[in-house]
């Protein structure tokens, strides 16, 4: 398992597809996942049956984030996902969602310093990407501090409530080039 004192990553289990279901059909997140549509706790189940295949096959994955106490699981916290995995070119995007009950609370950076440990150390890939809406302030923070710098901007790329606005593209190389 991929784990510190703090948190664990573990993959989706079929228990999963209730709080999946919840988190995927909150529309407050719909703007950040690019979701315009709900989906049907079916859909989410047959999600997490292929979720099992490799990730050669799927190019994708997605983990649970668990927050721990004491060496047990405390409670599902949120979702780490890596999506458009190019074993060729060494690379991938990766997203993270924390349930607000727990934002604020630094699960976030640990869930994605191990995820990139993961995936610089176990998958080699030689860099992540990830984009984030201009205005996310928090996401920013959260990359910024991981290690992810800031190279593109996408003008008017996301349709939002008073109009578009940029998209920002963020990058980090694998630890051996930083």
């Amino acid at each position: 398992m991929i784990q510190n004192d703090t948190i664990r990553l573990r993959a989706v289990e079929p228990a999963d597809v209730d709080l999946l279901y919840s988190w995927e059909n909150n529309m407050d997140l719909w703007q950040v996942s690019n979701t315009i549509a709900p989906f049907s706790k079916a859909q989410l189940a047959r999600y997490v049956k292929n979720a099992a295949l490799d990730i050669y096959q799927t190019k994708q994955l997605r983990l649970m984030i668990d927050a721990l106490k004491e060496d047990r699981v405390d409670e599902t916290v949120g979702i780490i996902d890596m999506f458009d995995f190019d074993p060729y070119h060494n690379r991938a995007g990766v997203g993270i969602m924390i349930n607000r009950k727990w934002s604020g609370r630094g699960l976030a950076a640990l869930a994605l310093r191990l995820f990139m440990d993961y995936a610089f150390n176990t998958l080699h890939l030689h860099q992540l990407y990830c984009n984030i809406a201009a205005s996310n302030s928090p996401s920013i923070r959260l990359f910024e501090t991981a290690g992810f710098k800031l190279v593109g901007v996408k003008k008017d790329w996301l349709k939002a409530e008073t109009g578009y606005e940029d998209e920002l593209l963020f990058q980090c190389l694998s630890t051996l080039e930083r």
